[in-house]
């Protein structure tokens, strides 16, 4: 009877043993599922390598070879398993440099005027081999999928030096893509010749990240890379002169006041210091310095080479991206433009906003989903209907609201008119009020934008509001503002806000939790934001241009305000108090994206017979 028992025990035993090595991806409701055989991290198998690219810049004569890390099932091993690859690449795995005092522009001067120099901090790499990084590896793996990371160029235990946006830091996650197609070679070691092939790979690849980690899967795809399947975006930098620059004005992202370009070529560059050298000399000291101007802030050939929006041609990939309405550091017109480029294109595009900050991915089951279709070929639907997924004011992330598309389809441009009833107050009309006259601000970056918005009147700002709202009120999309103003010198900050009043005075309130959208200008750019000139004070300039994009649900009660001012504290330069702006209200207007158009704008303020104001 023993005997028997043992016999048994063994067979199962060995059956489980071999279900195991055998074990394989699965998947329901279109989603791959979680394998047990899989979940175990002591059986994953972590290598890393470098990979060659097609680049050389960091002047050694020979091609620049990228740090990789591998994590795969011991299935792709035991067995000969082929499973697709999800990817992550960042300039951030291996450290970052301190933010001491200095390194950042000075902003404390005149538009026009040269700032202080700044301090050159160098990265103590961190992290060891074989682990360049554990993100992704824990959602991924067990559901089927090999997880690679790689360093970009110039960080880490990479070669090459980082450029912020440059050619190679599109050339580097491509030659990852080509390695795993078996089109470049990567090595066992920095140095050697003994090369390392993915006979794992079954060659599809899909990429994802955060912020700087979800701008290189966009660079990636402009490339054209086969293999490159799909990509989820989270927040990324789409275009560096929209990251630190807006309609010709020097501005800063939200939370970094006085960061350009070169400071963060500083902050990333962790890599070898015997080749930093050369890289701070050919790019931060010279193409960099060169080509940022933060004299002008005019958009130039610089800037031009890093918008992915000019690079997308080639680009196959299905784009599913991701942003938060209220991130003001990535601000959501990095996604809305790709977005809107790629469904031209005819690409398979999603996009999903939430109401947050910097960061935040789609609910896990639609990535999921995003990758099985596209890295597995599971035919799941995932591709149709709803293009637009909204996260609703009060709703959880991962509750998202299906729409058409974004902005609403059903959104249309409703123009509204400034009224005069005080000094520097007013209000928002449909009707076009003639013989309205100007209004004067005078700049002082010592008064914030929120605290500007809830002084009942200040002579720092103009502020006209709609009549109190009896019904919500759904904007979607983009406002655009239409402004004539005069300087009283020949340089000047333009910020406008709009607003939701009165103020969120609760004490857990965001600033954010009453702004609607926001955007910058520099009126020497009125023409075009390739060419500046110095304005002519007591000469009047006419300008338009788009705020940040935003979906938002105004409650009853509430208002909407418009507020014009000049320097933004949190994202300006500061030039010295004192510089008086002029509006003229007659040639001044906003339009606002409203779900339902001019008849939805009405119905929310009950007018009847004439317009009250």
């Amino acid at each position: 009877m023993k005997r028997y028992l043992l016999i048994i025990f063994v067979l199962a035993f060995t059956f489980s043993v071999t279900a195991q090595e055998k074990a394989e991806p699965w998947f329901k409701d279109g989603e791959a599922q979680i394998v047990p055989a899989f979940e175990n991290p002591s059986d994953w198998i972590r290598t890393d390598l470098w990979v060659e690219t097609t680049f050389d810049t960091d002047g050694d004569g020979k091609p620049d070879r990228m740090h990789v890390d591998v994590t795969r099932p011991k299935q792709t091993e035991i067995n000969g398993l082929k499973l697709p690859v999800v990817y992550e690449s960042s300039p951030y795995f291996a450290g970052v440099a301190p933010e001491t005092e200095g390194a950042f522009h000075d902003v404390y001067h005149e538009l026009g005027a040269p700032g202080k120099g700044i301090v050159h901090p160098s990265v103590t790499r961190r992290g060891e081999r074989p682990i360049i990084s554990n993100t992704q590896i824990h959602t991924w793996v067990p559901r089927g999928y090999i997880v690679i990371h790689s360093s970009s160029p110039g960080t880490g235990l990479s070669q090459g030096s980082p450029t912020v946006g440059g050619d190679n830091e599109s050339l580097a996650p491509k030659a990852v893509i080509d390695w795993l197609n078996g089109r470049a070679k990567g090595y066992t070691t920095p140095d050697g010749n003994k090369e390392v092939k993915a006979y794992w790979a079954t060659g599809k690849v899909g990429m994802t990240g955060t912020s700087y980690n979800g701008t290189i899967p966009l660079a990636a795809a402009t490339t054209g890379v086969e293999g490159l399947e799909a990509i989820i975006p989270i927040a990324p930098n789409t275009s560096y002169y929209n990251y630190y620059r807006s309609n010709g004005l020097v501005r800063s992202p939200g939370g970094y006041l006085g960061e350009d370009v070169d400071v963060l070529y500083d902050f990333i560059h962790s890599g070898a210091e015997s080749k930093r050298a050369y890289g701070d000399s050919i790019y931060r000291d010279d193409e960099i310095k060169n080509g940022i101007d933060r004299i002008t802030g005019d958009y130039n050939d610089f800037w031009a080479g890093r918008d992915y929006l000019n690079d997308m041609k080639p680009m196959k990939a299905a784009l599913f991206m991701s942003h938060g309405f209220n991130d003001w550091n990535v601000m959501p017109d990095h996604s809305y433009r790709i977005y809107k480029k790629a469904a031209e294109m005819g690409l398979p595009v999603k996009i999903y906003y939430h109401q947050k900050g910097h960061g935040g991915p789609p609910p896990l089951s639609m990535m999921n989903k995003w990758f099985t279709k596209y890295l597995f070929g599971i035919d799941n639907d995932i591709e149709k209907g709803p293009k637009a997924w909204i996260v609703r004011e009060n709703d959880a992330n991962n509750n998202p609201t299906p729409y058409a598309d974004y902005p609403n389809p059903d959104a249309k441009k409703v123009e509204l008119h400034l009224k005069s009833t005080s000094k520097n107050e007013g209000v928002l009309t449909l009707e076009k009020n003639k013989k309205q006259g100007k209004q004067t601000l005078v700049d002082d970056y010592h008064f914030s934008g929120d605290s500007l918005a809830q002084l009942a009147t200040s002579k720092h700002r103009l502020l006209f509001v709609t009549p109190v709202l009896k019904e919500d009120l759904h904007l979607s999309g983009l406002s655009t503002l239409k402004i004539k103003l005069d300087s009283s010198k020949p340089a000047a900050n333009l910020s406008v806000w709009m607003v939701s009043l009165p103020w969120n005075k609760h004490p857990d309130a965001k600033i954010t939790d009453n702004i609607i959208t926001r955007g910058w200008a520099d009126p020497q750019n009125y023409k075009s934001i390739t060419e500046s000139e110095p304005l002519k004070p007591g000469k009047f300039y006419e300008m338009s241009f788009d705020l940040i994009p935003d979906d938002q649900v105004i409650p009853a009660g509430q208002q909407i305000g418009l507020m014009i001012f000049s320097s933004d504290s949190k994202f300006t330069l500061l030039p010295k108090p004192g510089t008086e702006l002029t509006v003229d209200l007659d040639g001044t207007s906003i339009e606002i994206p409203v779900v339902g158009g001019k008849k939805a704008f009405e119905k929310s303020i009950k007018k009847i017979g004439i317009f009250p104001y």
